[in-house]
């Protein structure tokens, strides 16, 4: 007899929420272990300083005695800053933890890394979530102040443990799906072999990349 998978719980929707900026970057997590084990990942996969998404291994591991203070459990950021996403105008790469519940409080973090801006917080009813984007959009990034293109917010229902998101901009499109808009490279031919090829690079691509990063979907 096939085994009974009973109809989980629903959450009640009038309970506490908080609103983040979505920071534009790349999924990135740490693991520690009970027993000190170290490991790094991106959003679907364990990588190493030698197979990693955008230095983000080779960073941990840099700053591994550091992130050890974060303690035992799976944790979730975004990696983000030069060369990755929008880039945000900074010269550097930084990490940004999910859980504001608790890494909010810069006691308890570890220096090298920092939190998703917390934008508002409050029961779903009153959330208000659309004047949030709005006021975004008009004050720019909290994440990098002086950068006036910032991607959204990220809805948490604390009750049912989910993440909802609100783009400014192609909210109502499948992922990704503007950027195949506005990539359309010409086929160009060169003269002298005839080989076919489109000269273009990804929008927001940094100029002098080697091919030694690279993105995990």
């Amino acid at each position: 007899m096939i085994e009974f998978r009973p109809f989980g719980k629903i959450a009640r929707l009038s309970r506490e929420c908080f609103v983040t900026e979505k920071i534009d970057g790349t999924n990135a997590s740490i693991f520690i272990g009970e027993d000190g084990e170290f490991l790094t990942g991106s959003r679907t996969r364990w990588i190493t300083p030698d197979d990693d998404n955008f230095g983000f291994s080779r960073w941990a591991h840099d700053h591994k005695d550091e992130l050890m203070q974060l303690g035992p459990g799976h944790h979730f950021g975004e990696w983000w800053g030069k060369g990755i996403q929008r880039n945000y105008r900074i010269e550097e790469r930084r990490w940004s933890l999910f859980n504001t519940s608790i890494w909010a409080d810069n006691t308890k973090r570890p220096e090298c890394c920092s939190v998703v801006p917390v934008l508002r917080s409050g029961i779903f009813d009153d959330l208000n979530w659309f004047d949030v984007l709005f006021q975004l959009q008009a004050d720019g990034s909290h994440a990098a102040p002086g950068f006036s293109s910032p991607e959204g917010i990220v809805i948490y229902h604390v009750a049912s443990n989910h993440y909802y998101k609100k783009t400014i901009e192609h909210d109502d499109e499948p992922k990704l799906a503007h950027v195949k808009k506005e990539r359309q490279p010409q086929a160009k031919r060169s003269r002298n072999t005839g080989i076919m090829w489109t000269g273009e690079r990804r929008q927001g691509a940094t100029a002098g990349y080697t091919g030694t990063e690279r993105r995990a979907a």
